[in-house]
């Protein structure tokens, strides 16, 4: 019988200094280890080696998500604080829904007055429970992004202190040089390692490019609660999948080309439209709270390009399925002792 994991099977000891504050001088400055899925011990390089060690024929899939300025400060009419995590417009457009902190829960019927717009006021609709609630925008407002756009702030992870807010580099390096469509409220970060002359440098190899979105939510910095990871319950998020697409993984796959996630968000997408439709991935609009994690047989990727991730958190799971629990936090304790950089601002890791 297969022996339930814990969470207490994915933790390791990560001093706060290893935690990247600031991204490396220019994007593919950052390190990279490089781990064999069929075994040996890990390399070191660049991410700016990539395209010299690539075989020249993968298909690397990237996350075109767009990062929001998803965060509000607001106050009430009463003058409580309030803190909103837009994560989306409403059906008909004229609202979003929202995670909030604030003093007191929230009322539907009450107003919320943005600092950066005093005029503008938010009109909370429904309360969902959990923080969750449902907003009307200002009459004036076009739409949602457009909104947010004027009014409202990056939302760096928490890990990323900075006091006074975003600086104003952060609004170019926490976003991808292939970010078109808005939604996510978190970077697919294995993709800021690569800039235009990355890219072109891979196009040049042979190496076909393609791309899905799934707009990254709040719930990627949830923690596992329950003991045993199979009862944790992982949080929806929206994906995309063009015909394009679609037909260039089959492609690959016909021609025994490795297919090339960047980014865990990439992974969940396609092994959610694979696992949806008998192991194919298919031109589709949909939502997923796939869990993949060691035990999970993977469907479609064989390579992943990633950044470090949170012990115990379910990234770090989702690696640990292409390489094996035991392997993955050896190799993450090497990448502590040799200074690599963890999470969003940090170096990467290909799993090849």
């Amino acid at each position: 019988m297969t022996q339930e994991l814990t969470v207490a099977d994915f933790q390791f000891d990560l001093p706060a200094s290893a935690i990247a504050q600031v991204p490396a001088p220019a994007r593919e400055d950052a390190r990279m280890m490089v781990l064999p899925r069929a075994g040996g011990a890990p390399e070191h390089a660049r991410m700016a080696d990539l395209a010299d060690h690539v075989r020249g024929d993968e298909l690397f899939v990237f996350n075109d998500t767009r990062v929001v300025p998803a965060r509000l400060h607001a106050h009430k009419d009463s003058g409580g604080r309030a803190e909103l995590l837009a994560l989306g417009p409403t059906a008909d457009g004229r609202g979003f829904d929202a995670m909030a902190r604030s003093n007191k829960p929230l009322r539907p019927g009450g107003r919320l007055l943005l600092d950066r717009d005093p005029a503008s006021a938010l009109t909370i609709v429904a309360s969902h429970g959990a923080g969750r609630y449902t907003l009307r925008l200002p009459d004036a407002a076009p739409d949602l992004w457009t909104f947010l756009d004027g009014v409202g702030e990056l939302p760096l992870p928490p890990y990323i202190e900075r006091p006074d807010g975003p600086r104003p580099e952060d609004a170019e390096r926490y976003q991808t040089v292939f970010a078109e469509h808005p939604g996510a409220v978190a970077a697919p970060t294995a993709g800021l390692h690569f800039s235009e002359s990355l890219l072109a440098r891979l196009a040049d190899r042979g190496c076909e490019t393609a791309r899905v979105t799934l707009h990254v939510g709040p719930g990627t910095f949830l923690p596992v609660r329950s003991d045993r990871i199979e009862d944790h319950a992982m949080h929806h998020e929206r994906y995309a999948i063009s015909a394009a697409t679609a037909e260039a993984v089959a492609r690959a796959r016909r021609d025994g080309r490795p297919v090339l996630a960047v980014g865990t968000t990439v992974v969940r997408a396609l092994e959610a439209s694979a696992e949806r439709n008998g192991g194919a991935v298919a031109p589709e609009s949909a939502e997923t709270n796939i869990f993949i994690r060691p035990g999970r047989p993977l469907r479609v990727v064989d390579q992943l390009v990633t950044n470090f991730h949170l012990p115990g958190s379910t990234l770090l799971m989702l690696v640990a399925t292409f390489v094996g629990r035991e392997r993955i936090l050896a190799a993450y304790r090497e990448a502590v002792e040799r200074g690599y950089r963890f999470y969003s601002y940090g170096d990467g890791m290909w799993i090849r």
